[in-house]
């Protein structure tokens, strides 16, 4: 194999990784990851079975809402200087569809299956409202991304409802815990999707996609960014004072670094097109960790 081709195979390679998203999977995990560990300090039992079940449900949704965007945003053309698209790549929207409902059906189906080992249609009509927020931010006529309201449909579904989900999987209930949890992680959520409109405010403009940075500007984004990760720290330290949340919850206070390297980052270059695409990663590892550091906490306050 010739250099040339090597080349050509590594830079597709890239591409594809894009495209994936594998970072982005985060997003289904980390609410599963909390929800389950509010369960544990609330209950000390843990079901495993149960646990897996929805993680990987969740998993596969998440796949469902990252391809099924990628054909929504085809038919607007914000994608055509995205060589990462999955579109662009395949150059087959009908079987981009169809395998993006397949994940979903997958998803569903083991949600359906926690309903049925319980006897419970809690969980499955909270992943299904979680399902139609989905697809209302991209897909028609909604389009509700379009219209800037993104950010508050990532918070409430990979939130408060993806996280007492999860809780309630586990508990048959519900608790303030598991709302304190969705909260944080909500805000964190939202954020990551608030970080990735800066690098393609030209694109999202001339698409007719009034993004908040396309509001805002990417000067005062970058400040409204510094307000939000601020007041996400605040509620950490305020939910134990209340005790809303348990005292070991503090321990997220830990990702403050990333939350600082993330707010410098962009305040720095926020109108640098190259630079600033990659504060949405960094705003990826801020909500791993800071909901890693919230699931250690929480399950530390059970035995501590």
């Amino acid at each position: 194999m010739s250099i040339v081709s090597t080349r050509k195979l590594t830079s597709r390679q890239r591409l594809w990784l894009a495209a994936i998203k594998v970072p982005v999977y985060s997003v289904s995990v980390i609410p599963i990851i909390v929800g389950s560990s509010a369960a544990f300090e609330k209950i000390s039992t843990f079901d495993f079975r149960i646990f897996t079940t929805f993680l990987i449900s969740s998993i596969l949704i998440i796949a469902w809402i990252n391809i099924s965007n990628d054909y929504f945003d085809a038919d607007t053309g914000i994608d055509k200087n995205k060589p990462h698209s999955i579109v662009n790549l395949i150059n087959n929207k009908s079987l981009i569809f169809w395998l993006s409902n397949i994940f979903l059906i997958l998803g569903i189906g083991g949600i359906v299956l926690i309903s049925w080992l319980q006897k419970d249609l809690t969980v499955l009509f909270m992943v299904i409202l979680c399902c139609i927020l989905g697809y209302s931010y991209q897909g028609p006529p909604f389009r509700l991304g379009y219209k800037g309201l993104g950010e508050i449909i990532s918070f409430i579904t990979f939130g408060p409802i993806a996280v007492s989900a999860s809780y309630y999987s586990q508990v048959q209930h519900f608790s303030i815990i598991s709302l304190a949890s969705g909260i944080l992680i909500g805000i964190s959520t939202s954020i990551i999707l608030f970080c990735s409109h800066f690098h393609q405010v030209k694109d999202d403009f001339f698409a007719g996609k009034r993004s908040p940075i396309v509001f805002l500007g990417t000067k005062l984004g970058s400040i409204v960014l510094k307000v939000i990760t601020v007041f996400l720290m605040f509620l950490v330290i305020f939910f134990p004072i209340l005790k809303i949340l348990p005292f070991w919850t503090f321990l997220s206070l830990l990702s403050f670094p990333v939350a600082h390297k993330l707010v410098q980052h962009v305040s720095q270059y926020h109108n640098q097109t190259s630079k600033v695409k990659n504060s949405k990663f960094i705003a990826i590892k801020f909500h791993f960790f800071s909901g890693i550091l919230l699931s250690v906490g929480l399950i530390l306050s059970k035995f501590i």
